[in-house]
């Protein structure tokens, strides 16, 4: 069985994200999806709209994903590919190169994203809205 990780916060769940499981299961039998924590977030300067446990859910719904765990540091990455037996670490590309130190211990792949969605763009748009009269 081919095991494979992949990390992030997957607020405000849009098909970019769908993509980008879809994609990362592709390249194994198991996808396990590394999910930051509210208070990791928190450390990162960022705040999800949704928390944890309601986007613990909506990840554990989809058909691509086999186990949802708890991203509380940036360090646990190595710990995680070794306690999983992890064959494949995905990120999108935008982390190019940022994970390469992996690549002693599990394959490496950065995955193209979807360009024209981000939950930063839907955020942006959203507050961009104006009502109607």
């Amino acid at each position: 069985m081919r095991r494979v990780i992949t990390y992030g916060t997957f607020d405000l769940l849009h098909y970019g994200h769908i993509n980008l499981l879809k994609r990362a299961r592709e390249l194994g039998d198991y996808l396990i999806v590394g999910l930051s924590t509210d208070e990791f977030n928190a450390g990162k300067g960022k705040k999800a709209y949704f928390p944890y446990e309601q986007r613990k859910d909506l990840l554990e719904s989809l058909r691509y994903v086999d186990l949802v765990i708890p991203e509380e540091a940036w360090e646990q990455k190595r710990n995680d590919v070794l306690l999983y037996r992890v064959d494949t670490f995905v990120m999108g590309s935008d982390w190019e190169g940022k994970f390469d130190d992996l690549k002693d211990v599990c394959d490496v792949v950065y995955l193209q994203r979807t360009p024209e969605i981000s939950t930063s763009k839907i955020k942006g748009d959203l507050e961009h809205l104006v009502p109607e009269a």
